[in-house]
């Protein structure tokens, strides 16, 4: 019985892993494809507009927190202690505010934008 539980925790520590990971990579891409097209945009014609650059890569930072949080939830969800319940806690609070305001501000300079 021991064996199994060991098993899950180990299970469940990579699937956290994995989304911790996957988050990263969808900061890192998005952040370098804001970058590319904020420097393409400088030195080309074709001016990509600066507020359709940030709702991109604010979209992407949304997508990343809620990854983030699932692998905090995802390696909390065997066996917790009332220490790591509490920092669960904490961290979904401030990562859920996060989230909401980001996403408030990008359905505010979603509004703001001109339609194309």
């Amino acid at each position: 019985m021991e064996s199994l539980e060991h098993v899950i925790k180990t299970v469940t520590f990579l699937l956290g892993g994995v989304a911790e990971v996957m988050a990263a990579l969808i900061i890192a891409h998005a952040t370098l494809r804001a970058l590319w097209q904020y420097v393409y945009s400088s030195f080309h014609t074709r001016v990509i507009n600066p507020l359709a650059i940030r709702l991109q890569l604010g979209k992407a930072l949304a997508l990343a927190l809620e990854f983030l949080l699932a692998a905090d939830i995802i390696q909390t969800a065997v066996a917790p202690t009332w220490n790591d319940i509490g920092q669960l806690a904490a961290i979904a609070a401030l990562r859920t505010l996060l989230n909401y305001f980001l996403e408030k501000e990008l359905k505010h300079e979603n509004e703001m934008s001109p339609q194309t």
